[in-house]
């Protein structure tokens, strides 16, 4: 079953397809986004603002949101 969360502005995720949500301010992360975004393998969905949540899914796509991890969190738990 898809069962969606809003990660800010409209946008939407998979919940079943969500693999980690993480902060971006680590360097490896930032790696990881670049290399993403080299590959093509990145979704921005953060509308121009800052991105304040990276979450990566199963099928190794990367997606940048400008919610916080914390916020994403209790989107999927409210609808657990």
């Amino acid at each position: 079953m898809n069962r969606l969360i809003n990660i800010g502005f409209g946008n939407v995720v998979n919940v079943d397809k969500v693999v980690a949500v993480i902060r971006p301010e680590a360097a490896p992360v930032k790696r990881m986004v670049q290399s993403a975004k080299d590959m093509g393998s990145c979704v921005d969905a953060t509308c121009g603002r800052k991105c304040k949540a990276v979450i990566v899914t199963q099928t190794g796509q990367i997606i940048l949101s400008a919610l916080l991890p914390d916020t994403i969190a209790g989107r999927v738990n409210q609808i657990e």
